[in-house]
């Protein structure tokens, strides 16, 4: 190396990895310097968390080098990683909850870190460093969603690394929280950190990145600096094509009472409530978005009213759809009692006439079986419907072909199993499945969480479709931009109570953002639609 040449803190020259006949990275060449936050894009499938892993030693490259410091090394564990100043903040926390911010950040450690006075005094320098304000003593339990990712980043810090890797870092963050996270990341930057984040959100990677680097297909596309693109041009980079960033909010002609719930209570397992006093109403013809930081009460209450989860008290009414009105846009009045789903199970509720589509937060668990394939996958919601012992395969596999061919779904064939496809595919065979039952009502809950931007916006316009139809959506989201755009109300969650319901159209991430951190007293000033 001539004294010309930039000395990287981290350069990644011809890096491939194979899982079988897959190639996951192809030849990927990349650079990382000090004081730069970069943001790595790509759709799913294109190999961004692959290069990382390989990067923090969970996996190892098939060919090529990584260099750190302009030296080569080899990383053949998360422990190489840390030794050469590298470390991961996951999605999913690793986090044992019974213990201390302390004892969390301090465990797995050798021949430090036994001395808890003295952990917690460096974690509270760190903190205090770059503004954490973490406490040191506080269990896990006790945190929230941000404190807790502040935990993870502490630790990767105490540990000694100065390169760090954030893997889709404000997933669940509020907008307040998300601004308190870039503001730490900043300090950062500027004192010589290098950082790299894996995210989706276009918005935030003009935010908080200097550079952008952009992989495609497992293949290395380019580096640009932030100041000098757009989200439209990164998408084009992304895609390999021209894509419309614009989310449609079409208005239904005609909007009519679906569902009603009123003063709905839930507990957990431990007998600690999850929802308190929850009452609204959705109607046909519109979106409407649920918002809460993670563990407001948005599964439960989903699941309450699909029979999944019983309900200690209140009521959920369902009314069928009602004949059209002439009156474009106006309520359609009701014109009879609603039917009481509470105390029926999903399947007692269909017998009634009620057609409640559930897309649950963990698609391969409710939702899906990994090892089965498309069609089989299909049979789950219709086979008790055949007359006899057979069952006919024929229904099931002509929808999974359909949707195969109207959603654009990826699949080595209708009998693959659905493990083996890519998170975007996963989501759409679970959706289309669903949306194939003609529910008048369809709730989804996350639909698009870490899904690229086409897969994201072929759900949003099945979400669009559906609503156009007639049927009341409700739709369990994260990403507040997406809520204000797509959705005709969002109802806010804090803590399993309402603290708000506003007006997409009119309403701010800012005011949402507060709505979810708080619980307003009294019944007609937290309700704005």
């Amino acid at each position: 190396m001539t004294a010309l040449e930039t000395v990287h803190a981290i350069e990644l020259r011809h890096i491939t990895k194979r899982f079988g006949q897959v190639v996951a990275n192809d030849s990927v060449d990349l650079t990382l310097d000090r004081g730069q936050i970069l943001s790595l894009l790509g759709e799913n499938g294109s190999g961004k968390t692959t290069l990382m892993n390989m990067l923090s030693g969970i996996y190892r490259p098939d060919e090529g080098e990584i260099l750190v410091e302009g030296k080569p090394v080899v990383i053949r564990s998360p422990k190489d990683a840390y030794d050469h100043g590298i470390g991961m903040i996951h999605q999913h926390f690793k986090l044992v909850d019974m213990f201390t911010a302390a004892e969390n950040i301090a465990l797995g450690l050798r021949g430090r870190g036994h001395d808890r006075r003295a952990v917690a005094a460096q974690v509270k320098a760190i903190s205090d460093r770059y503004g954490f304000g973490i406490d040191p003593d506080k269990k896990v339990y006790d945190m929230s969603v941000s404190e807790k990712q502040t935990v993870e980043i502490v630790k990767v810090l105490y540990r000694g690394a100065d390169i760090l890797i954030l893997d889709e870092p404000t997933a669940v963050l509020t907008p307040q929280e998300t601004d308190r996270l870039f503001d730490i990341l900043r300090a950062m930057k500027a004192d010589g950190k290098a950082i790299v984040i894996i995210t989706h959100k276009l918005h935030e990677v003009m935010a908080i990145s200097d550079q952008v680097a952009v992989l495609r297909k497992g293949k290395y596309i380019g580096t640009v600096n932030t100041a000098d693109t757009d989200p439209q041009a990164l998408t084009e980079m992304m895609v390999g094509r021209a894509v419309s960033l614009n989310i449609d909010r079409p208005e239904a002609k005609y909007r009519d009472l679906r569902l009603e719930v009123k003063g709905l209570n839930c507990k957990n397992a431990e007998g600690v409530a999850t929802l308190s006093d929850v009452g609204f109403q959705a109607f046909g013809g519109e979106i409407l978005g649920i918002a809460g930081i993670a563990g407001s009460g948005q599964k439960e209450l989903l699941e309450a009213i699909a029979g999944l989860q019983k309900a200690e008290s209140g009521h959920v009414f369902y009314y069928p759809p009602h004949p059209k009105s002439d009156i474009a846009g106006n309520h359609v009045p009701v014109d009879k009692a609603g039917e009481e789903l509470l105390g029926k199970t999903p399947a007692q509720i269909q017998k009634v006439g009620v057609a409640l589509a559930f897309v649950p937060e963990d698609r391969l668990g409710m939702g899906l079986v990994g090892g089965m394939g498309m069609v089989d996958n299909m049979m789950l919601k219709t086979y008790k419907e055949n007359p006899g012992p057979l069952v006919d395969r024929k229904p099931p596999r002509a929808l999974a072909e359909r949707l195969i061919e109207e959603l654009e779904i990826v699949t080595p064939g209708v009998t693959a199993p659905v493990r083996r496809l890519s998170g975007g595919n996963v989501q759409k065979v679970l959706v289309g499945r669903e949306i194939a039952s003609q529910p008048t009502v369809l709730m989804t809950a996350y639909p698009v969480r870490g899904l690229d931007i086409n897969s994201s916006y072929t759900i949003y316009r099945l979400l669009n479709e559906q609503k156009m139809k007639g049927v009341a959506v409700l739709l369990v989201g994260e990403d507040l931009d997406v809520l204000l755009e797509l959705c005709d109300r969002i109802l806010v969650l804090c803590g399993g109570r309402v603290s708000g319901v506003v007006d997409a159209r009119t309403a701010t991430k800012e005011e949402v953002g507060l709505l979810m951190t708080r619980v307003d007293q009294g019944e007609e000033g937290t309700v704005h639609a």
